[in-house]
């Protein structure tokens, strides 16, 4: 079963890629590496949640916008490569805006982690950081890269 059809059986669909805040490209290729840009959770062009965990969001919501995160990065891969051309998930980097005192924020990446796992199998076996910060963009309450390895092809 190829990732798309992985993503439909789960009943999950990739959003639109978020125009850039800034100046840098949504996701960029290296070889047989695509790196993603950090993605926070919009949902229809709009911030899902503001705040920080542990104070105006909690661990299990924060774990769901970690997964919307996921969505946005798969979306500038797919963008760029095509879903289907990833073989593997190589790394997650997650920021976990984290109110004083804060420290679960392997538990808010789970649920990046655990998406992946449910839609890639063994090949979404992959390192990770989880990290708190003072602030994010926009005062979202997390953020997510990926680092995925694609075939060697171009798909698009």
């Amino acid at each position: 079963m190829t990732p798309g059809e992985r993503l439909r059986e789960l009943g999950e669909r990739l959003p639109p890629v978020a125009a850039p805040a800034g100046a840098y490209l949504p996701a960029v290729r290296s070889g047989s590496l695509v790196f993603t840009a950090g993605q926070v959770p919009f949902v229809d062009g709009r911030m899902a949640a503001t705040g920080k965990v542990g104070a105006e969001v909690d661990v299990a919501q924060a774990a769901g916008f970690a997964r919307i995160c996921v969505l946005n990065a798969l979306a500038a891969v797919d963008a760029l490569v095509g879903l289907d051309s990833i073989t593997r998930v190589v790394k997650i980097t997650g920021y976990v805006a984290s109110a004083p005192g804060f420290t679960e924020q392997p538990a808010v990446l789970d649920g990046a982690s655990t998406f992946i796992g449910e839609l890639f199998g063994d090949a979404g076996g992959h390192a990770r950081s989880a990290v708190g910060v003072a602030e994010l963009p926009k005062n979202a309450p997390v953020e997510v890269e990926l680092v995925v390895e694609v075939t060697t092809e171009v798909s698009r």
